[in-house]
């Protein structure tokens, strides 16, 4: 096995246990036995628990930025996109958190400690949303004068409201088309755009 699929596999195998058992209770014997490594190799890979804790946390990141990137991609014009990328971000965040079990209670009370894993996967993120931003202010979707400041923006609102969204504190009593045409109304309000191109 190469060193890339091994330390993959360990973090893989990481995961399942963390979201079974909890980060707390889960040791790093448990992650070796668990992988049929020995803690040497575990070791040679990861030097604690932590830092396997946000190898995990950086692999989930890293699957969303490609599912957000597939969506950035698409041939669609760039008010729907920007709406897609939005609900893609939000709801795949949830999904993960809510996947992961017991991961859940870790990802609330350690935030700060994931702030650190995310800081690459946040400059991603800011860079997609600029790109879709050019593309709708090229082809005259979009009226914004600075969209590396609103690239920012829409990245850092939609990280502000993570936690309320997946604890549902969010449109939870509202249908989802009620709660599209909010969204649609502050994003588009904010870009000068008045109605979704079809």
């Amino acid at each position: 096995m190469t060193v890339s699929k091994t330390k993959a596999k360990l973090v893989d195998v990481a995961r399942q246990l963390f979201a079974k058992m909890g980060v707390e209770s889960t040791t790093m014997n448990d992650i070796a036995v668990a992988s049929k490594k020995g803690r040497r190799t575990l070791y040679t890979y990861f030097k604690s628990k932590e830092e396997i804790y946000l190898a995990v946390v950086e692999s989930e990141l890293e699957m969303l930025s490609e599912t957000l990137s597939r969506v950035a991609e698409k041939k669609i014009s760039p008010d729907s996109k920007i709406l897609e990328m939005i609900y893609t971000r939000l709801d795949a965040v949830k999904e993960v958190v809510y996947r992961n079990g017991t991961l859940r209670a870790n990802f609330f009370r350690d935030i700060w400690r994931v702030e650190k894993v995310r800081k690459k996967f946040d400059a991603k993120q800011i860079q997609l949303f600029k790109a879709v931003l050019n593309e709708g202010v090229d082809t005259g979707v979009f009226v914004i004068d600075d969209t590396d400041m609103t690239a920012n923006l829409v990245h850092y609102c939609l990280k502000g409201i993570e936690v309320p969204y997946i604890r549902g504190k969010i449109g939870a009593n509202l249908d989802l088309e009620t709660r599209k045409k909010y969204v649609a109304n502050i994003v588009f309000g904010a870009l000068h755009k008045t109605e979704i191109n079809k």
